[in-house]
């Protein structure tokens, strides 16, 4: 019984091994083979890195804008009620066009008031002019003389004063001076442009703190993009931009640096660069859009392969390099450093296991990589 026991645990330990040393002869290459078939339906083709141009760049974001003067927050000097008006967003306006018309009793108040500063005014100049003639004459004595000035000079000031306000409230000074009230002002618009913002419905009453509406002149559009201090030396006026507005379209767009700034804002280390935008390119875009922009500060020579022959796995790339030949294709995943890009080619930078002779795959990498 012992005999047999001892018999079959051999056996089992023989079987073992020859399992183990099975296992140990499947060893994985860790290449990719391709059969002929494969290589040709999906179009594959070998090649090596090209020495090609690529353009130097300095990444940044940013967003369209316009300069500060082609911008206007409409407020009102005085708190009203909204009366009328008939804009919305989206609709253009010209420069001392009437935009909305505001009602409130202050402003019956305001012009009160100046007709009573005016009608005392008349009196209190005959008056100082008549003591500073007396004081003169030494009739009368400086007290009174200093007086007179004081209340004369007072008034003017108050007239002046309410008189200004009544300006800035679009009312005709000379017309409240005649009698002719009105609780109603009419706001202008300072600028052209569109209106961007309406924050104004009829009945809803206005403080001066409140902005009624916003208008922005499209007319001078311009990037506004921010790039970090390491890169301002390379960054200079006349350079090309090249940026896309990655939220609403692939499209690229062109522009050229007209200002860089020259100081260094917040916390981020950032400085302002200015693009100007041709009359085409401002017609297709919104004040306020976030735009992905490269500005060319440079150009060289690099090898270059097909942005479709690089494999991106982890934050790491690969190029597909070729092994060997025979009834099969065979590759091996080899990692490589990128440069530049171009519109259809990226630079890999040269290592031991790819430079200008090596074979790798150029096409049909997605089909392996996937």
């Amino acid at each position: 019984m012992k005999k047999l026991f001892y018999i079959t645990t051999i056996a089992t330990l023989l079987f073992s091994c020859k399992q183990e040393v099975a296992e140990e002869k499947v060893i994985d290459d860790g290449l990719i083979t391709v059969t002929e078939v494969q290589f040709q339906s999906s179009k594959m083709e070998i090649g090596s890195p090209i020495e090609q141009d690529f353009e130097v760049t300095v990444k940044s974001s940013g967003k369209i804008d316009v300069p500060p003067q082609y911008r206007a927050k409409v407020t009102t000097f005085l708190g009203g009620y909204i009366k009328a008006t008939k804009l919305m967003v989206g609709n253009k306006v010209v420069k001392g066009q009437a935009l909305i018309t505001l009602e409130n009793t202050d402003y019956l108040d305001l012009q009160k008031d100046y007709v009573e500063v005016a009608e005392q005014i008349n009196y209190l100049k005959s008056e100082f002019e008549r003591q500073k003639t007396l004081y003169d004459e030494k009739i009368t004595s400086q007290k009174n003389y200093l007086k007179a000035e004081s209340d004369y000079r007072q008034a003017k000031g108050m007239y002046q004063g309410l008189r200004e306000k009544l300006v800035l409230l679009n009312i005709n000074p000379a017309n409240v001076e005649r009698g002719k009230f009105t609780s109603q002002i009419t706001i202008f618009a300072p600028i052209s442009g569109d209106i961007t913002v309406m924050n104004a419905n009829v009945g809803m009453f206005m403080s001066p703190s409140d902005v009624i509406l916003e208008i922005v002149d499209t007319n001078y559009l311009h990037l506004n993009l921010s790039i970090f201090e390491k890169d301002i030396l390379h960054v200079k006026q006349g350079q090309k931009i090249t940026f896309k507005v990655p939220e609403s379209s692939k499209e690229q767009f062109s522009s050229k640096v007209q200002l860089v700034g020259k100081s260094i804002e917040n916390k981020n280390r950032t400085i302002s660069v200015f693009g100007t935008l041709s009359a085409e390119t401002k017609g297709k875009l919104l004040s306020g859009m976030f735009v992905e922009a490269n500005i060319i500060t440079n150009s060289k020579k690099g090898l270059g392969v097909p942005s479709e022959a690089i494999i991106t796995e982890n934050d790491k790339h690969y190029v597909l390099v070729l092994n060997s030949t025979t009834t099969e294709y065979k590759f091996k995943k080899t990692a490589v450093t990128l440069g530049e890009k171009s519109e259809e080619f990226i630079e890999i930078r040269p290592n031991d296991a790819v430079n200008s002779t090596t074979k790798l795959l150029r096409k049909g990498v997605f089909e392996l990589g996937n």
